[in-house]
């Protein structure tokens, strides 16, 4: 399924050993919270997934999250797992100590690898990194943030089967005066077990970014299911369509707890290409 085997697909997720750790921090940071009767109040409202889709259906541009009314009141990203396949030397193979890996256009491989080019519906990727102790007010500028995902056909580049040679879908990019990076890349497919999604770390500087080291944040980007139900429409995606079916949101190991911060504005088509924008409090 997919084009992997099946002990890759189980590694996708990792269950218990994966997951269960970083949501159980998650859920006694909450707690905490509310104990000392300090609300937590995130990037985004809770209307912010019904407004994404107003605005991706009217065409209008939107921000995938709206700043806090005062500093101090802004929860950073929730943290999560990088999954099994980062590629940032913490399970086997170091992408980010590659020259080359600096780079907006992830579609292609780069360096000594075989040079493929990933397949799919254009996805152009933005992400907005802010402090989160301004109240998301202030741009993170001069942070870097690496990011990464599968393939079309469910595969990660440097560790499913048939393409370890390849390095595309990864990139790094240091953010701008506006604390913006902007990623060329393809929409990622659905594969079993988990909700599409986009993985990303964060570095205090494109320097320990390529060093791989002194991550600030490690989270995923979720993207919105009228969305995945067109693009999975087209070629190339067939077996997108059975699992995203077999999944929902509230069943996803990830974002079962809360996607609120984490759920992207998408905009545009399948002939044009689609955007995807998040903010990122860090």
């Amino acid at each position: 399924m997919n084009g992997q085997r099946d002990d890759e697909t189980h590694e996708h997720d990792r269950g218990l050993s994966y997951d269960l750790p970083v949501l159980a921090r998650r859920r006694m940071i909450r707690l905490l919270a509310g104990a000392s009767l300090v609300p937590l109040v995130g990037c985004t409202s809770d209307d912010s997934s019904s407004a994404s889709s107003a605005d991706a259906s009217s065409g209008a541009p939107a921000s995938s999250s709206s700043s806090s009314s005062s500093a101090g009141e802004c929860a950073t990203i929730p943290d999560e797992t990088a999954g099994p396949y980062p590629g940032d030397g913490s399970n086997g193979v170091n992408v980010l100590e590659k020259s080359g890996v600096v780079r907006s256009d992830i579609t292609k491989s780069f360096g000594d690898s075989a040079g493929g080019t990933a397949e799919g519906v254009p996805l152009t990727i933005t992400l907005t990194v802010v402090d989160a102790a301004s109240g998301c007010g202030t741009p993170k500028k001069g942070a870097a943030v690496y990011l990464w995902h599968c393939d079309r056909d469910g595969n990660y580049s440097l560790y499913s089967e048939g393409v370890t040679e390849e390095n595309y879908l990864r990139g790094v990019q240091e953010t701008d005066d506006k604390g913006q990076v902007t990623f060329k890349s393809i929409f990622p497919a659905c594969y079993s077990g988990r909700w599409p999604h986009i993985h990303f770390e964060v570095y205090g500087s494109l320097a320990d970014a390529t060093a791989a080291t002194s991550i600030t944040n490690t989270s995923q980007l979720a993207l919105p299911e009228d969305v995945c139900d067109t693009v999975y429409a087209t070629d190339g995606y067939s077996q997108s369509v059975q699992n995203l079916s077999q999944l929902s949101l509230e069943t996803d190991n990830i974002f079962s707890d809360g996607h609120d911060q984490q759920m992207a504005t998408v905009t545009g088509g399948v002939e044009q290409g689609y955007t995807a924008a998040l903010t990122v409090p860090v």
